[in-house]
């Protein structure tokens, strides 16, 4: 069988880990036992040893058919052979209520059964440990395998004889078979009738997730495939929200721009929670805040922009030298830099995705005086830091400078704290509070706005352009009808897009000079059309990007200009938050429907 080389990929799990698969049904990527975990299916990055896949092999291969069960992350794959022969395989990650908490364990769960004709196949399952630098230690018994990972023990179960598995025979598939692979537990009941039984349920409980969405009337599939990617990539254990569930996938062809995304970056997380809080799904956030108060202790708030999901600080970065990257485009790269670097607008961010928290009255916890005070040292931080040079919403890894974003996003701290404090009729935290505020704002205005070039610039006393500067008008910051958002809108139209894309900016950094659009960049872009008035244009943009999307309806980070090409790390919550966030704002009115 061809193997797919691009982002055609599917996106399974259930808020403790995640897998993607490609277009064939072939698991290419996993870590174990959790986002940050070890890839024992690895195949995707291109490890220099055979292995580091899940895949069913169909003899004769003619083509592939794929799609998600609806309002669901289950997943089912056609393959089909040159003589009419046929096999659909079912992949998903149990999840489902029992005993009043959810039940998701590290288990991938498989079906395969023969559709048409008398396809054979065969079947490979190779993990990989370590990075794909080895194959793990095996053992089986009588119908289960097992292998000795990292910390972690991985076993199989199944109905399909254990020589056909372990010698990887070719066989006609004449009944369904079943695979349960998870921790190194007995499986106590018939497992036909188990992933039966595991399906349904998890089956039931996307449906009613979704069920309760706040979905617009337009481009409902989209919204819904977006939110349940969202929902997939929060680690439930601890509430962080990573960024993508992998590593070192490319922000372009042969660039040095390969970043390890799985971990929680505050102010992508911020975006998810204010994206599903548009749709109601308000459990994410209260999740989240949890974990922000995990590393918030004492007095003094000082908040690196990323952390690991479970709390980790340091993130030391180093290279996977037994994988040769994706389509051979190393290195790949294990932990991120980005944890040392200085980035203020993570005190907005957080702020932002902490507000509806104290005015959202369907909430059985929400936010009080106590969180309120807790939420105040991330409130000085942002006084503190509002005019002093940093990182950007970039990570800049080479230069600083006092950045319009950040500076805006430290206004954002302040002035929600000022609203929160109103809501309490705390008077003198209001007066506090919206003092801070509006000083910020004047020196934003003072010093963002470049008088010579007619639009706010990237930092003050800058005169680049930047996309961030989009979302002055979404923060609250400014009025969308103000002329001088206005002009900016404007000036960024002509100067970062590039027919269906936008550049997150254009002057050289570090690496050289972006070669591909950011995605989220495009919608801002698109609803800052809409908020100036401009919905036409706006909608047919929004058109062209949902166009650009993978066959599953799934976004990676960064888009080819000229042939639309995925790029960077997948899947990109930042690209699925925008793409939610914009068909909020342009869909029709459900009025229109009745």
């Amino acid at each position: 069988m061809i193997r797919p080389s691009n982002l055609d990929l599917g996106v399974i799990g259930n808020g403790t880990f995640g897998a993607l698969l490609d277009s064939t049904g072939t698991v290419v990527w996993c870590c174990l036992p959790a986002f940050d975990g070890d890839p024992a299916f690895c195949s995707l990055l291109s490890p220099k040893r055979d292995g580091g896949m899940w895949s069913v092999e169909i003899e004769h291969f003619a083509g592939s058919e794929q799609q998600y069960i609806p309002n669901t992350a289950i997943l089912r794959t056609i393959l089909r052979d040159k003589h009419g022969g046929a096999v659909e395989i079912t992949d998903f990650a149990p999840r489902w209520r029992h005993y009043n908490r959810l039940y998701r364990p590290v288990g991938l769960y498989r079906r395969v059964r023969p559709i048409a004709g008398a396809p054979r196949i065969r079947i490979k399952l190779q993990p990989l440990a370590d990075w794909g630098a080895r194959e793990p230690e095996r053992t089986w018994g009588s119908n289960h395998m097992r292998w000795l990972l990292p910390g972690h023990v991985l076993r199989l179960t199944t109905d399909l004889s254990l020589r056909l598995l372990r010698d990887e025979l070719p066989f006609v598939l004449d009944r369904e078979l079943h695979f349960v692979l998870g921790p190194d537990e007995t499986l106590t009941q018939p497992i036909a009738a188990y992933i039966r039984d595991a399906e349904e349920r998890t089956m039931i409980y996307w449906r009613e997730w979704t069920r309760y969405l706040s979905i617009p009337l337009e481009w409902q599939d989209a919204v819904i495939r977006s939110a349940i990617t969202l929902k997939l990539c929060q680690y439930e254990d601890t509430g962080a929200i990573i960024a993508a569930m992998t590593t070192s996938i490319p922000e372009a062809p042969h660039t040095q721009r390969n970043w390890d995304y799985r971990y929680c970056w505050l102010r992508d997380a911020a975006f998810v929670v204010r994206a599903l809080n548009r749709l109601g799904a308000t459990a994410t956030m209260e999740e989240y805040i949890r974990y922000i108060f995990n590393l918030v202790t004492g007095e003094r708030a000082d908040l690196q922009p990323v952390y690991g999901i479970g709390f980790e600080a340091a993130l030391h970065e180093d290279e996977a030298e037994a994988l040769e990257g994706y389509r051979g485009m190393g290195p790949v790269r294990v932990g991120n830099l980005a944890w040392k670097q200085v980035q203020h607008d993570v005190y907005g961010s957080v702020m932002l995705a902490s507000t509806q928290l104290f005015f959202d009255q369907r909430l059985q916890q929400p936010g009080d005086a106590s969180t309120f005070s807790r939420l105040e040292p991330l409130g000085e931080q942002a006084w503190l830091m509002h005019d002093q040079p940093d990182a950007g919403l970039w990570e800049f890894r080479g230069r600083t400078s006092v950045h319009t974003y950040s500076s805006v996003m430290c206004w954002a701290a302040c002035d929600r704290l000022a609203k929160i404090a109103a809501r309490f009729g705390m008077g003198d935290r209001v007066e506090h509070w919206r003092g801070r505020a509006d000083r910020i704002r004047t020196a934003i205005l003072d010093n963002a706005w470049n008088e010579e070039r007619g639009h706010f610039a990237d930092a003050f006393g800058g005169d680049r352009l930047d996309a961030s500067l989009l979302l002055l008008a979404d923060t609250g910051f400014i009025d969308a009808d103000d002329p001088k958002y206005v002009a900016t809108v404007e000036a960024i139209g002509k100067g970062l897009r590039r027919g269906h894309g936008l550049y997150r900016y254009i002057a050289p950094d570090d690496f050289g000079a972006p070669e591909t659009s950011f995605t989220i960049c495009t919608f801002w872009y698109v609803e800052a059309l809409a908020a100036i008035g401009r919905t036409e244009e706006a909608r047919a943009l929004f058109e062209s990007v949902l166009a650009r999307r993978n066959p599953l309806g799934l976004l990676s980070e960064d888009l080819g200009f000229e042939d639309g090409e995925a790029w960077g790390n997948f899947p990109q919550t930042y690209s699925h938050v925008g793409l939610i966030s914009a068909a909020m704002r342009l869909s029709r009115p459900w009025q229109e429907a009745t």
